[in-house]
This record gives structure tokens, sequence and C-alpha cells, in this order.
């Protein structure tokens, strides 16, 4: 069975990343690392099913047994991929999907090389606002601490392997974008060690 692909979607918030990532979870081949945060849960969050939502004690003692894959602190909320559920999935022959900050994806990139880096973003910074202020979920301080941040996270662009823009009411093609990349990517040579056995059949 061939192993599944490690790819990582970052992208600020507003960028659409949980409503494009619907659209990939819909295909069989594809399954969703669900983070461990620190953070408590927004209106409508699911724990097990958004995040993991545990103390920061409990994170701090998982990164000490090496049980995360990768994490990062996030405006004072420390954020985090499992490492056995992760292993799981890509052993399964499953595409996994990770939807981390770009701190989290350095380092999957410099543990699993052959990881797939997508930025996904809005159309403009300006969008970004918009969109953050149109959800009415979040304090002004709050988006404002948001805004600060994606204008860090953007320069942080070119470490990625590709970028995808989400334009209003266009998640569907951003998602599709993301599934062409895979496509090509399963097709990579570099991904494929046993061209001449396979097909000679020794």
């Amino acid at each position: 069975m061939k192993k599944g692909l490690l790819l990582v979607i970052s992208g600020p918030a507003g960028s659409g990343k949980g409503t494009v990532n619907a659209h990939l979870l819909k295909r069989e081949d594809f399954e969703y690392s669900v983070s461990a945060t620190t953070r408590a849960p927004r209106p409508g969050e699911v724990d097990g099913v958004n995040y993991h939502y545990i103390t920061k004690e409990d994170f701090l003692c998982r990164i000490e047994r090496g049980e995360m894959l990768e994490y990062t602190e996030y405006c004072g909320n420390y954020y985090g991929t499992p490492l056995k559920e992760a292993e799981d999935v890509l052993h399964s022959g499953k595409n996994l999907i990770l939807e981390i900050e770009v701190e989290g994806a350095r380092n999957v990139k410099a543990k699993y090389p052959d990881a797939v880096l997508v930025m996904l973003l809005p159309p403009s910074y300006a969008v970004q606002e918009q969109r953050l202020r149109g959800r009415g979920t979040e304090s002004e301080q709050k988006i404002l601490e948001r805004l600060a941040r994606a204008k860090e996270e953007i320069y942080c662009a070119n470490d990625y392997d590709y970028v995808v823009y989400n334009h209003d009411g266009k998640d569907a093609e951003a998602a599709e974008q993301i599934l062409s990349i895979i496509s090509a990517e399963h097709c990579a040579v570099s991904r494929n060690k046993r061209i001449a056995e396979d097909y000679l059949g020794i």
C-alpha cells in the first residue's frame, strides 16, 4: 500500500481554511488531523472534532513525552499535532491534512521533507479584515492581534511549496486547486522510487 501524503495547509485567520478543507474531506482518500489546543472552544465547536481541548499542563507533558509531531504557541495558546494519530493515517494510505500555523509547518517540513506545504490566502489583507469583522465572534483586541499576526505570516509564504488564493464564494475552486497539487505530487518521480522494478515486475 502506498503511503499517504502529509498535506500542511496554513493561512491567516479569515483565509477560509476550514471551509476549503471541508471540500477535501468529502473524499475518502483524505483525513483531517485533529489538533490539540489549550484555547477554549468557540461556540459550536466540539471536542475531538474541531480540536482536542486540553489543559496547558497536559499539553506540556505530551511535549516532554515526545507525543507531538509539531507544536507552537499562538496568541497565548498552544496548538499541536498528536504524533500517533498522524502516523496511523499516513500508513493507512490516506492523505493527512494538517491545518497548522507557519511555525508548526516549518517544524513538520524539517522532520518530514516530503510533506507538501500549501499557503491558503484571502485575495488581500483588506478582504481578510472584512472577513474577521464579519464573524462577530471576537473582541476588537483579538481581531487586531490576528491582523498583526497575518502581516508577519505573509513573509513566511516563500517557505511553502504552493500558494492558493481563496476568493469569496470560490472555496470549491480553491479546494480543486489543492486536489490538483496532490495529484501531481503523487505522480512525482521523487515519490515513486521503484518505477523500473514495478514496471518489469522484478
